[in-house]
């Protein structure tokens, strides 16, 4: 039995009456360097665990039981479960557990199922959830390493430099947490359903201490958000509609050139330091305006 064998797929998704749903994304992998490449790049081994999101056929599953300790997968489509029982039939190290990667306790889940053990993620997440997926794995402090497949065009922006135009509000969350390394390609004709656009695998390594220190950062994202909601305006001005009732654009201005940086910049060009000292800065400046 191949999991990426287009007929096997076909065979074992007919006697189970399973049918692809388009609302939860789901495209399944036709080619086994694929899965393989993954867990080969994820980081488990034989004295770890790994925590899947959204198993589909197993393919992955199986790559993965044969490097780790143990693997928990979690997926929210019941109707794939009985073919999971046929696929992984031969993996006692697996377990399938019903779930979204979204409401779950992904910390909690991983400390009943490897108490004391380290955990890696592994994910091929549908487009529609990526960047709450990703922020769900990161913010649960639960993993060694988060190795997704997400679409190209998102796996770039991801990986982009902070400071450089393709990077967004969402690099700077995911530089700011971990360290982000752009993997390899996989062509939409992996898949079947074939979707329209290619995708990519990127692998994310927690930091232990935040890429850089800030004095509130609450703040700190509120100000990376602002400047990216109008990314094509300059900094000043998306600051000024998130901050223009307690601090002037006189202000702003003081506060941005005081940080070393060009009145007319914008936030797309700014890096995660420039981005922490005016943090600090903007904070003081409220801090003396309350006070006021």
């Amino acid at each position: 039995m191949g999991l990426c064998d287009i007929q096997d797929i076909k065979a074992i998704l007919g006697r189970h009456g399973f049918h692809f749903s388009k609302s939860l994304g789901q495209n399944f992998l036709t080619e086994q360097w694929v899965p393989d490449q993954i867990a080969a790049s994820c980081g488990v081994d034989a004295d770890s665990c790994a925590l899947e999101v959204g198993p589909g056929m197993g393919c992955l599953t199986v790559a993965l039981s044969e490097r780790a300790s143990q693997v928990v997968s979690v997926e929210i489509d019941r109707t794939l479960f009985p073919v999971l029982a046929e696929t992984l039939a031969d993996c006692p190290n697996t377990e399938v557990v019903e779930g979204d990667v979204l409401k779950t306790d992904l910390k909690a889940l991983c400390e009943e199922k490897f108490p004391g053990k380290t955990v890696y993620a592994c994910a091929n997440l549908p487009y529609y959830i990526t960047s709450p997926a990703i922020a769900a794995l990161l913010d649960s402090g639960a993993f060694a390493g988060v190795t997704v497949m997400v679409q190209k065009e998102v796996a770039g922006r991801i990986c982009a430099p902070v400071g450089t135009g393709d990077s967004s509000a969402f690099s700077i969350y995911i530089q700011y947490r971990a360290k982000a390394e752009y993997l390899f390609d996989v062509p939409r004709d992996c898949f079947v359903p074939q979707p329209k656009v290619d995708s990519a695998v990127i692998r994310l390594t927690p930091l232990p201490e935040p890429a850089v220190q800030v004095q509130d950062e609450k703040l700190f994202f509120e100000i990376v958000h602002a400047a990216f909601n109008q990314r094509r305006k300059t900094l000043i001005n998306a600051m000024g509609s998130v901050f223009g009732k307690r601090l002037s654009k006189e202000q702003l201005t003081e506060l941005v050139t005081g940080c070393g940086l060009d009145a007319r910049v914008r936030g797309e060009r700014l890096t995660l330091s420039n981005y922490a000292a005016l943090t600090d800065a903007v904070s003081a400046a409220l801090q003396k305006a309350s006070d006021a």
